[in-house]
């Protein structure tokens, strides 16, 4: 798990320098770097989704996913995290983006290709350097994601260290049911995601990409079946 804990680290370091940072950015900068991160994330949310192979499977990922994940209630669930968290290291400015911050870092440093491919590949060959390549970008998105959201990004890397880590462990025991296909499938379908997270950055729409992320998983299972 080198890889996940390089990436914690460069999370931690980027959030603060973005935390030293945020007091000297007025707010129209704040917008306009959310809007640049807004459309960077709808330009690598649409280079995923071209990798599938079936856009039905990813259709139904996406529905059977959705499903599953607003029984479960994940978004709620990472919302009420925040709020807890926020509880405890509350800032004196009222107006910070705390939850907002973590929830969306959370999920764009989550359900990348590189989160994906970079945990796999560490945990079949234990080569962390898809890894150390995302460390590198989740440090830098994370300076402009805490100036202009706040300390609430740093947060996201609890997330990261349990999701990335959770699949490096996984990917050992599972090596052989993984295949170019399935991480195909699985990849567009996070590309899909990260497109709503672009909408949610630029403010076209609020979707609830957490309860979304079962859709992964599904489209992983139903590669296999009908690779």
């Amino acid at each position: 798990m080198r890889g996940t804990i390089v990436n914690v680290i460069a999370i931690f370091l980027g959030c603060s320098v973005g935390f030293i940072l945020k007091s000297k950015f007025p707010e129209k900068i704040g917008k306009i770097v959310m809007q640049a991160l807004g459309l960077a994330s709808l330009l690598i949310g649409m280079q995923m989704a071209l990798k599938t192979n079936n856009i039905l499977l990813v259709i139904f990922s996406l529905v059977i996913g959705g499903v599953i994940g607003e029984i479960m209630g994940i978004e709620e669930s990472l919302e009420r995290f925040g709020e807890r968290v926020k509880l405890k290291f509350k800032s004196n400015n009222t107006s910070e983006r705390f939850v907002e911050g973590f929830v969306t870092a959370s999920l764009l440093y989550c359900v990348g290709s590189m989160a994906i491919m970079g945990a796999l590949k560490e945990g079949l060959s234990g080569n962390p350097d898809i890894l150390y390549t995302k460390s590198l970008l989740d440090g830098l998105t994370s300076i402009a994601f805490t100036a202009a959201m706040g300390i609430g990004v740093l947060f996201s890397a609890i997330p990261v260290f349990l999701y990335q880590g959770g699949i490096t462990l996984l990917s050992r025991l599972i090596k052989d049911f993984l295949s170019p296909e399935i991480i195909n499938e699985m990849t567009a379908v996070g590309g899909i995601l990260i497109l709503g997270i672009g909408f949610g950055l630029l403010e076209i729409k609020k979707i609830k990409i957490g309860n979304l992320l079962p859709a992964i998983l599904v489209a992983a299972l139903l590669a296999a079946i009908f690779k």
